[in-house]
């Protein structure tokens, strides 16, 4: 039976607000996870998807990317993730009849939430130029439509082809082959707005893009830092790897500007004490950092443990150092020149608390650091990441034991979609294997990446935009720009499992096409098909969804990848230029895509088998493994940067952009962030009680955010209530996506073009 959708969206009304927790998890979880999956499945379909997330013969749960343990419980999943699979495997349903009772203007006068609550997508849909609902579209047709824009563009690159980081390794590595194709390489993806600094910085500095820990190291190490990020919420099964650690003798460190109650005490909700209420306190120190300070903090800590090593001696691995290192010398002098008195500027912190956590570092043998958009969206995110591996480099934890960098991914396979080729400007080597594989010249010319693609679409230098998954519109900056930007197109076209805000800003044409999702069964001419996953820690293994899918009507990623295809390179001004593939082949059978993922990538060699293998396998990390770094001259780097901090002018606060508990990425669960709490509202805007008064505002006071940048235009975003919380002095933060717009599209991160969204100079002005 299909259950309801609720009537109307979040009335800001009933906003509520109340002291935040200090303990996470537990029996409150449980029950919360258990109330969306029996409202949106159903008591069977709830056992028939839960007990099969994450589990070595199910599917890999559409939420985040951390790692699966080896050892898994029947209950393998978080309360984030329970909602993750209740809103895809919801019975709601979105059907022709919807989009006939609902026409463009009343959906753009809803809100996310309201509109991701509808159920999945039914049927190919098409919005006519000038059109004002959406109408039943074939698929043969939608196809066509696709083909003739394309064919039609005065070249291939103003096309733009997104990607979500919930796409498969299958349908990626097809959906980048067709775009090469094509003859561009405009593949923006999610990376680009999150953890691209962290690829730019870790690439430069040990010669792999990717974390260089395990979740076996995470057991195994004695100190533990995470900065910029709130486990909590974003990865709630971190928690209870952090809570193995800590049994083994981890200390733990939490650096962020907001006190979060997953760090302070977790309730592990597999155990029968934690369901009673008995908690486990992680964190052992919590440093309440300024937005943007972390280069700052890891200076300090840099300078603490050289002071201590020159002390007392066997602080610094040099036998490290003089053999698997560069640029050590002129780093070590910097030290010494960076000032205590600017380092406390930077971080808001003292110069004990620094110390404290660079004692940390001195008295651990075993070192991580994890982090997330903390760290990453800042105009200086590079170089903030840069000095966390300078840090572990100094002690020689990469490729030991319980130690190395833990960038923490956000989407279960967005790690994977860059493996497989999603990205702007893959090396020289990517595109002489696809060449040799497909018999094609692949374009060698970089493409756009998310930020530049909404330049060029803006510039109508852009005329169609495909997206597979996601919903771009809500997950990048500048908000009234970048639909501006998409209404220049001329075709937009979104690969979706659920209804969403990009459906609603458009190009003059249209098409939405339904997917299949994680939970759903792939029936292709050979049979049944699984798919793949890279997660977070490079671990890759199947994934089998078993529901029926949704309708008839709905196809899998690689099936509409490869139809686009059929109907595209049949064209004959674009076949001259085309790779060999069969593409009917493909979508029928997904092992002949991943013979070509085996011929074409490095570390997936007898793929095939190695999927076949419970809990898949794990890609080479020649850093990790061998302390082997693939840098130019096979040593890593340690690079010096000047201290950089976000200036904080007078009257004015700094504010993050951050997601509720309800909430993943741009998916709205619900009207609550039960941990902070904040209840039956989103639009909040948490300020230190300091700022508060220094501001002339009042706790509870409505005000409207408006965003200062360097190009003289204000930005902002209307009504919000001032809430005096416990973060940062000079800090504040709010939920996105509703304050992207504050977020100016050309503040971004140096060398990634990520855009800065977790320090927004903002001014709070009465209503």
């Amino acid at each position: 039976m299909m259950s309801r959708a609720p009537e109307s969206g979040i009335d800001e009304a009933d906003l509520t607000v109340v002291d935040p927790e200090v303990t996470s998890v537990g029996l409150p979880a449980v029950t919360h996870a258990m109330q969306v999956a029996l409202t949106q499945m159903g008591p069977v379909r709830t056992a028939q998807t839960l007990l099969r997330v994450n589990q070595k013969h199910g599917f890999d749960c559409p939420g985040c990317a951390w790692p699966d343990p080896d050892h898994r419980s029947p209950a393998e999943f978080c309360e984030n993730g329970a909602k993750a699979v209740a809103e895809e495997a919801t019975t709601r349903r979105v059907t022709p009849s919807f989009f006939a009772e609902h026409s463009l203007a009343d959906l753009a006068e809803r809100d996310d939430y309201w509109l991701g609550q509808q159920g999945r997508l039914t049927h190919p849909m098409v919005l006519d130029d000038g059109g004002t609902h959406y109408r039943p579209i074939s698929w043969d047709d939608a196809f066509t439509l696709i083909a003739d824009e394309l064919e039609h563009l005065a070249s291939p690159d103003e096309a733009v082809f997104y990607t979500s980081g919930r796409t498969s390794n299958e349908a990626a590595f097809a959906y980048q082959l067709l775009v090469r194709g094509f003859g561009t390489n405009n593949l923006p993806d999610c990376s680009n707005m999150c953890h691209e600094s962290s690829g730019a910085a870790l690439q430069a500095s040990i010669g792999v893009g990717k974390g260089s820990v395990s979740l076996e190291d995470i057991y195994e190490a004695k100190l533990i830092v995470v900065a910029g990020q709130n486990p909590g919420t974003n990865h709630p099964r971190m928690l209870s790897a952090l809570a193995k650690a800590k049994r083994n003798g981890a200390r733990i460190v939490s650096v962020n500007p907001l006190p979060e109650a997953g760090l302070i005490e977790y309730r592990d909700p597999q155990s029968p004490l934690g369901l009673a209420g008995r908690g486990e306190r992680l964190s052992d120190l919590h440093l309440p950092i300024r937005l943007g300070g972390d280069l700052g903090l890891f200076l300090g800590v840099a300078k603490h443990v050289l002071e201590r090593d020159e002390e007392r001696g066997g602080v610094l691995d040099r036998d490290f150092l003089a053999h698997h290192c560069d640029g050590v010398e002129a780093y070590l002098a910097h030290l010494p020149t960076v000032p205590w008195a600017e380092i406390q500027t930077a971080t808001g912190l003292t110069e004990a608390q620094v110390r404290e956590l660079g004692e940390e570092f001195v008295r651990s043998p075993a070192s991580i650091v994890c982090w997330a958009m903390g760290l990453t969206q800042h105009e200086h995110a590079i170089a903030m990441i840069t000095e966390v591996t300078n840090v572990l480099l100094l002690q020689g934890n990469i490729g030991r034991p319980g130690a190395g960098v833990c960038p923490v991914r956000g989407h279960s396979n967005v790690q994977g979609d860059r493996t497989m080729g999603i990205f702007e400007q893959m090396p020289e080597r990517f595109h002489d294997r696809l060449d040799a594989e497909f018999g094609f010249a692949s374009p060698r010319t970089h493409g756009y990446d998310t930020v530049k693609a909404i330049r060029a679409m803006r510039d109508g230098k852009v005329g169609v935009f495909i997206a597979m998954g996601g919903n771009f519109l809500r997950a990048t900056p500048d908000t009234k720009v970048t639909e501006a930007a998409m209404r220049r197109c001329t075709l937009t076209v979104q690969v979706s499992t659920k209804l969403n805000r990009s459906h609603v800003v458009t190009g003059r044409r249209a098409l939405i096409l339904p997917a299949l999702g994680r939970t759903d069964t792939d029936v292709q001419a050979t049979g049944p098909q699984r798919v793949s996953v890279e997660d977070s820690m490079s671990a890759v293994h199947a994934s089998v969804g078993r529901l029926a899918p949704p309708s008839r009507h709905v196809r899998s990623e690689v099936a509409i990848v490869a139809g686009i295809g059929q109907q595209l390179f049949a064209r004959e001004s674009v076949a001259a230029r085309a790779p060999a593939v069969d593409w009917v082949a493909l979508q029928g059978d997904y092992r002949l895509i991943r013979q070509h993922i085996e011929a074409v990538i490095a570390g997936f060699d007898d793929y095939e088998a190695k999927l076949d293998l419970p809990g898949g396998f794990v890609l080479p990390h020649p850093p990790r493994d061998s302390r082997e770094f693939p840098t130019p001259n096979g040593r890593a780097q340690l690079r010096v940067h000047e201290l950089t901090y976000p200036a904080l002018p007078a009257g004015r606060v700094l504010l993050q952009t951050l997601r509720s508990h309800d909430q993943y990425n741009t998916t709205i669960y619900g009207d609550s962030d039960r941990y902070r709490g904040i209840h039956h509202g989103r639009r909040v805007v948490l300020v230190n009680p300091a700022d508060i008064e220094r501001l002339g505002v009042a706790d509870g006071q409505m005000v409207d955010l408006v965003s200062e940048w360097r190009d003289g235009v204000e930005r902002r975003a209307e009504s919000f209530r001032v809430v005096s919380y416990p973060t940062a002095v000079g800090c504040a933060a709010a939920y996105y996506p509703e304050t992207n717009v504050l977020v100016p599209l050309d503040s971004v991160a140096k060398g990634s073009n990520t855009p800065t969204s977790k320090s927004v100079v903002v001014r709070l002005q009465p209503r």
